[in-house]
């Protein structure tokens, strides 16, 4: 299979995956990939950190099983990449992210093609700056889960973390 053919075969697994989303969401009984959850934030809820001085902070998720999502550095542009964030105005600022290497994972439709994706359990090692103060901050990941056989829509989740500047 030629990679225009294979970059064809991935993008019709993304729209059939697509349409089984839609389906899910209307109440229609038929296959569907769509899962309620697809990357769960495990832990921390709270951390405490020295205000205004860049601290480590080790942020916990899983994928559920039988899925997976393309790594922070996926192998082909048109593949979404999981990336977390920090808004603007948290009283928090990401200063750096650090993501795990992907494993490898082969397509059925294409076994010489090589994607880089997370399963089950993986940590994103960040350094944030908190400013003094108690601070809820609602990060964000985004990310794009897919099974063996479709691609659901690009989603990002809440990681609600209490963070404490002292």
């Amino acid at each position: 299979m030629t990679k225009t053919n294979t970059k064809m075969a991935v993008g019709a697994a993304l729209v059939l995956g697509m349409a089984e989303l839609a389906a899910a969401q209307t109440g229609w009984t038929g296959r569907s990939t769509a899962r309620a959850a697809a990357v769960e934030y495990l832990f921390p809820e709270q951390v405490s950190v020295a205000a205004g001085k860049p601290s480590a902070v080790a942020l916990h998720f899983r994928v559920a099983q039988g899925l997976h999502i393309n790594s922070h550095t996926p192998r082909e542009e048109y593949l979404i990449p999981t990336v977390f964030s920090i808004p603007e105005g948290a009283g928090v600022r990401l200063e750096k992210a650090d993501y795990p290497a992907g494993m490898d994972f082969v397509l059925p439709l294409d076994p010489t093609e090589k994607l880089s994706v997370y399963t089950g359990e993986f940590t994103i090692q960040t350094r944030i700056v908190a400013e003094a103060g108690d601070h809820l901050v609602e990060a964000r990941l985004r990310y794009q889960a897919c099974d063996q056989n479709a691609c659901m829509p690009p989603r990002t989740i809440t990681v609600a973390i209490d963070v404490i500047g002292k």
